[in-house]
C-alpha cells in the first residue's frame, strides 16, 4: 500500500466521516488508525509495529531519518511554535476582551457601522489588512467582528467564510507574511526564493479572484442555499427572543449587547474599555511578530549573510519561531500597558491567560489530530504517489501543466490539509521541469500555490479552516459544507483561467497575464451575474 492510490485512502477516509457524522474529532482519529494499519500490513510489523509507528517511529538513519506518529507531531519544534502562539494569540484576545476593548469597539463600530453589506465589507477588508499570518488573521479577525456580525444579522458561518476567504488568499499574495517565507523555503539551488514567489503573485488567480468574489456577492447580496439556510434560521431566531440565547445553528452564546442580561454585564465589567485597548495590542502584534520574523532569519545577527537585509532575513525566517517571539512579546506589553493603566487589575490579566488557553484547546485538538493523519499519510508515500504522476505527465502536457498542477495541489491539499505541505511536493516539481527562462515555470508556481490555497480552503482537516471555525464561534462542519459552493465556483474560474495562461504564455508574460486577467474577471462577473439572476428568480 506504500507508494500507490493506497496511501490516500486515511485522508479520503477522514474527510468523508467528518461531512457525514458531522464529528471531526473521530474522523481524524479513524483516519490516523486507518494509516497506522495500513502501514504495518505493508510492512508486516504486527500489533507491535502498530503501536510503535502510532506513537513515535523513525525510519532510516542519520539525514534520511524521519519520524512518524501521535507524539512526534506533538513535540515537533515548528508545530510546538504554532501551538504556543496560537494559545498567546487566544491570552491576548482575552486580555482584550477582559479589558473592554472589544466591546468598546463594538460601540464605536455600532455607531459607523449599521449594516449588514457594511460589516461583511469591514470584515473583508480588516482580514486584508491584517496579511502577516492567517492564524492570526483568523483569530483576530474573528474577535474583534464576531459581536458586531451577530448583532447586525450576519450569520457565523457567513462570517467564518469571510475570515477563511480573507486569511490564506490574503497572505499567499503578501510578499510579507509567513507564507511567503515558507514558499521561499521549498526554492532551492541557490535562487532567491523570494523573487520568484514575488513573480508569481499576479498568476495567482484563485487568491486574487476569491478576494473579487467576496466582494461581489456581499455588495449584490447573493448567497448559496448552503449559506442562506443559516441565514433564515438566524431571522427566525431573532423573531422569537429578545435576549441571548443559546444559537441552534452554532450552539454558542449569541451576546446581543443591546438586550438581555449581555447588556448589563457589558456595561459592568467593561465600561473602562477603549478602543485603544483593541487597536494598541494588534498593532503591537503585527509590529512584533514582522520584528521576531526577521529576528529569526538574521536580521539582527552581524554574523550572518542576512544582517539588516529585510527581505533576504524574512525569506529565510523560521515562521514558527518569529511568530512565538512576535506574540510573546505583544503579550507582556499588553499586560504592562493595561495593569499600568489600571484598565485591568494584575490578577484578572493573568486569569485571563488561562481563559485564552481554555479558548484554544478545540482548535489545538484538532489541529494535533490533523498533524498526526498527514504524518500517517506522508509514511504510506502518498506524496511521492503524487509527484510521480505530475513528473510523468509534464512532458506530454506542457500547454495544459499550470491547470493540472492547479487541480493536483488542490486535490493533495484537500486531502492531506496542508497548503504548505503541498508547495513542498510540487513547487520543486516545477522547478526541475522548466527551466529559469521558461515563463510556464512561473505559471506553475503560482498554479501551485493557488491550488494549494483553494485545497487548503475546503478541507475539513485544514489548520486554516479551523482557526476560521474558531475565530466566528462556527460549529466547524457548518463552516466546512456552507463555504464550499462558493470555493468551489471561484476554484472553476481557476482552473479555466490556468488554461487560458498556459496556452498564451510563448505571446510573454505581461501578455499573457493580461489575457488571463481579463478572460478570469470576465468569467467571474459572468458566474456572478447568472448566480445573482437564477437566485431571484426563485
Amino acid at each position: 500500500m506504500i507508494g500507490t492510490a493506497w496511501s490516500l485512502l486515511p485522508p479520503i477516509v477522514a474527510i468523508a466521516l467528518a461531512l457525514k457524522t458531522k464529528e471531526v474529532y473521530s474522523s481524524l482519529f479513524i483516519g490516523i488508525i486507518l494509516g497506522a494499519v495500513q502501514y504495518c500490513i505493508s510492512m508486516g510489523t504486527g500489533f507491535d509495529g502498530f503501536l510503535v509507528h502510532l506513537t513515535n517511529h523513525t525510519v532510516g538513519e542519520g539525514d534520511d531519518a524521519k519520524t512518524y506518529g501521535l507524539i512526534h507531531c506533538l513535540s515537533d519544534p515548528w508545530n510546538v511554535g504554532i501551538l504556543v502562539f496560537l494559545v498567546v494569540l487566544g491570552s491576548i484576545v482575552s486580555l482584550m476582551n477582559k479589558a473592554g476593548g472589544s466591546a468598546a469597539f463594538g460601540r464605536w463600530a455600532s455607531k459607523h457601522v449599521k449594516s449588514k453589506i457594511g460589516v461583511q465589507i469591514a470584515t473583508i477588508l480588516l482580514g486584508i489588512l491584517i496579511f502577516i499570518d492567517d492564524y492570526f488573521n483568523c483569530l483576530t479577525v474573528g474577535s474583534v467582528m464576531r459581536p458586531i456580525a451577530v448583532r447586525n444579522g450576519v450569520t457565523k458561518e457567513k462570517l467564518a467564510y469571510l475570515i477563511d476567504s480573507t486569511a490564506a488568499p490574503v497572505c499567499i499574495i503578501s510578499p510579507i507574511s509567513s507564507w511567503a517565507a515558507a514558499v521561499s523555503g521549498f526554492v532551492s539551488g541557490g535562487e532567491n526564493g523570494l523573487a520568484l514567489f514575488c513573480k508569481a503573485i499576479p498568476y495567482n488567480f484563485y487568491a486574487f479572484f476569491t478576494i473579487l468574489f467576496m466582494f461581489g456577492i456581499v455588495i449584490l447580496g447573493f448567497d448559496f442555499k448552503a449559506m442562506s439556510k443559516y441565514d433564515a434560521r438566524l431571522k427566525e431566531w431573532y423573531e422569537r427572543t429578545n435576549g441571548g440565547k443559546l444559537d441552534e445553528v452554532s450552539d454558542t452564546k449569541l451576546q446581543i449587547v443591546e438586550h438581555g442580561v449581555g447588556a448589563k454585564q457589558e456595561e459592568s465589567s467593561k465600561s473602562k474599555g477603549s478602543v485603544s485597548d483593541l487597536v494598541i495590542p494588534i498593532i503591537m502584534l503585527i509590529i512584533f511578530c514582522m520584528a521576531g520574523m526577521v529576528y529569526s532569519g538574521g536580521f539582527f545577527d552581524a554574523n550572518n549573510a542576512n544582517y539588516m537585509n529585510f527581505v533576504d532575513s524574512f525569506a529565510g525566517s523560521n515562521a514558527s519561531i518569529g511568530l512565538v517571539i512576535g506574540s510573546l512579546a505583544a503579550l507582556i506589553l499588553t499586560i504592562v500597558m493595561f495593569t499600568a493603566r489600571k484598565t485591568l487589575p494584575f490578577d484578572e490579566a493573568m486569569s485571563s491567560l488561562i481563559k485564552g488557553f481554555e479558548a484554544m484547546v478545540p482548535a489545538i485538538l484538532i489541529l494535533t489530530l490533523a498533524w498526526t493523519l498527514k504524518s500517517m499519510t506522508d509514511s504510506l508515500g502518498a506524496a511521492e504517489y503524487v509527484s510521480t504522476v505530475v513528473a510523468s505527465s509534464a512532458s506530454e502536457l506542457q500547454m495544459l501543466l499550470p491547470a493540472i498542477i492547479f487541480l493536483v495541489a488542490a486535490f493533495l491539499a484537500f486531502a492531506t490539509g496542508t497548503s504548505w505541505g503541498t508547495f513542498g511536493i510540487l513547487i520543486p516539481i516545477c522547478i526541475a521541469v522548466f527551466p529559469g527562462a521558461d515563463p510556464l515555470r512561473i505559471i506553475s508556481i503560482s498554479a501551485c500555490m493557488a491550488g494549494a490555497v483553494c485545497g487548503d480552503h475546503i478541507s475539513p482537516i485544514s489548520d486554516t479552516t479551523i482557526m476560521a471555525s474558531a475565530g466566528a464561534e462556527c460549529k466547524h462542519v457548518h463552516h466546512v459544507s456552507s463555504q464550499l459552493p462558493y470555493a468551489l465556483t471561484v476554484a472553476t474560474v481557476s482552473f479555466l483561467t490556468f488554461i487560458v495562461a498556459g496556452f498564451t504564455h510563448t505571446l510573454g508574460m505581461v501578455t499573457s497575464a493580461i489575457i488571463s486577467w481579463i478572460f478570469g474577471v470576465a468569467m467571474l462577473g459572468f458566474a456572478l451575474f447568472y448566480l445573482n439572476k437564477r437566485q431571484k428568480v426563485k
